[in-house]
């Protein structure tokens, strides 16, 4: 509430979701709204919609996130389009269990963006269903570089176990509110890795000088 005891406002970014049929839309968002899943929850029909005000304690800023789940049946795709003109985000949804799916992200949805979309739209993609890891028909390298190349944000997802989702929108949403977030997050993650890199290097200097002294001491009995 501000001074005056009127609700504050906050701004608003509509977020749509695309994919094929089946690939988890919908158990995405009900898992991230109400934190709940329904393995037998029906498909959409048109488009659902939901919001959720997300705080970024670290920027110190507050966003509430429209997200429109959008069906992906054949009779429903003319109507799909009405729904992304005016989005602000759009993640789009592969099952990485069904390859198709994968290829449609790339040569149906991504497209449909490109002629539809707002060209500073932000772009992310969900591989979801990663609790089916045993029938993965998407290799992870392929997917994100596949993201990489249009300058999306990647996330590994299950609405099942409720993996990779929070963070999914927290990334989207930041980058939504800036655009320099994902060059940030592409630093850190080198930054890490240089870490880890030395930090392996390390150990391995460390493993060699026991093995070292553990020779020079065999040598005097």
């Amino acid at each position: 509430m501000t001074e005056g005891g009127e609700e504050k406002k906050f701004p608003q970014c509509k977020v749509v979701l695309l994919g094929d049929s089946g690939v988890g839309k919908t158990c995405i968002i009900s898992r991230y709204i109400s934190g709940s899943f329904d393995s037998n929850s029906a498909s959409t029909n048109g488009a659902s919609y939901a919001s959720k005000k997300v705080e970024y304690k670290d920027i110190n800023k507050t966003l509430i996130l429209d997200i429109w789940d959008t069906a992906g049946q054949e009779k429903y795709k003319s109507l799909t389009k009405f729904f992304y003109k005016d989005a602000a985000v759009a993640i789009l949804v592969y099952d990485i269990s069904l390859k198709q799916s994968f290829e449609n992200v790339k040569n149906y949805w991504y497209q449909q963006i490109q002629e539809n979309g707002d060209k500073n739209m932000v772009l992310g993609i969900a591989g979801n269903k990663c609790d089916l890891y045993e029938e993965e028909a998407v290799p992870e390298a392929e997917a994100r570089e596949f993201a990489s190349s249009i300058g999306a944000i990647f996330g590994l997802t299950s609405a099942q176990n409720n993996t990779g989702i929070n963070e999914l929108f927290q990334d989207a949403g930041k980058k939504y509110l800036d655009p320099n977030f994902q060059q940030k997050l592409e630093v850190e993650k080198e930054e890490k890795q240089v870490d880890e890199g030395e930090k392996v290097q390390r150990l391995t200097l460390e493993k060699a000088e026991v093995k070292k002294e553990k020779k020079k001491k065999s040598g005097f009995c």
